[in-house]
């Protein structure tokens, strides 16, 4: 380009973020710093957010301080929430409050959002009560906090609280939308919802993901069936893992398009654990490039990795 502004700048940050290439982001801010041009609030936020899809504490909580010591800008909530986003994520419960209870403005539900995300990861029910609890509050017709939660409560196999949950999203009238995936193959656009077998290509489709599943599970992949709500038999669990949108559409894909080839799949919703972890499995046996765009970042799967480093 022959003329780099601001604006181009932070958009490039945004993406290497979004894409997981944390250092990638950190290393064009510092480039940005040596040509002489002054970041913004969404200079911050970007970089931030890269940090935080990363994991690269240290240098988030370092870019959070610069902007006050070096650039005289207060923070705003957006990057305070990164913040939270950033330390809770990794496992920082105890300091995550305590700059949550030190903010000089009530918390909005993008900080609360972080913390309950966080829950997730680290499997801590108690905190994420905490966390939903202002999330009902603030959002009281958002499905998707009332889902993570469900989840995370039957990660830690309680049952009757996931219920509860299920319960009182039917009291308040919240329904969930169903998760939906979207892959091209030969120009035409193919959609899947999660359980739903209307696909004309469905029993091909079904007999991939057998196979794909002998495959992976011989190198080591579990079904993590705490994703399913319902206390049901392991069997049924595992089967209901597999209609999930993204793996029919990664399946479909996969009998569709030629050896080798990249997959591109666009989801409406957060990719689930158990997805995840199928498709890094699924990227080594198929020797394909994955790529996912979900709700939240993108994820490329390659040789039984994916680019957020397990990190979203």
């Amino acid at each position: 380009m022959p003329h780099k502004d601001l604006v181009s700048w932070n958009v490039m940050i945004s993406m290497y973020g979004m894409h997981g290439f944390g250092m990638d982001a950190v290393n064009l801010f510092q480039q940005m710093r040596t040509v002489g041009l002054k970041p913004n609030y969404v200079t911050f936020t970007n970089l931030l957010s890269a940090c935080t899809h990363s994991g690269l504490v240290n240098e988030g909580w370092e870019y959070f301080k610069l902007m006050k010591e070096e650039y005289a800008m207060e923070p705003a909530m957006e990057q305070y929430a990164c913040i939270v986003d950033l330390r809770a994520r990794a496992g920082q419960f105890d300091e995550s409050m305590e700059f949550i209870r030190e903010m000089p403005f009530e918390p909005n539900a993008a900080v609360w959002g972080s913390l309950l995300g966080a829950c997730r990861i680290h499997s801590n029910p108690n905190l994420a009560e905490y966390a939903a609890k202002h999330l009902f509050e603030l959002e009281p017709q958002s499905s998707g906090n009332y889902i993570l939660l469900a989840n995370i409560y039957s990660a830690a196999g309680r049952w009757e609280d996931a219920a509860k949950i299920r319960g009182l999203m039917k009291e308040r009238g919240v329904t969930k939308s169903p998760g939906c995936s979207w892959i091209e193959v030969k120009r035409k656009v193919h959609s899947f919802i999660a359980g739903d077998a209307s696909h004309p290509s469905m029993e091909a489709i079904s007999e991939k993901m057998e196979s794909l599943y002998v495959q992976i599970k011989k190198l080591g992949y579990v079904p993590e069936t705490g994703f399913v709500l319902r206390k049901v038999e392991e069997g049924e669990k595992e089967f209901n893992l597999c209609g999930h949108s993204e793996k029919l559409a990664l399946a479909f894909g996969l009998i569709s398009t030629p050896a080798r080839t990249p997959l591109r799949i666009i989801k409406n919703l957060r990719i689930c654990g158990d997805c995840h972890t199928a498709a890094k499995y699924i990227s080594k046996v198929e020797e394909r490039e994955i790529i996912m765009r979900d709700n939240y970042r993108f994820h490329h799967f390659y040789q039984g990795v994916c680019s957020c480093g397990d990190y979203w």
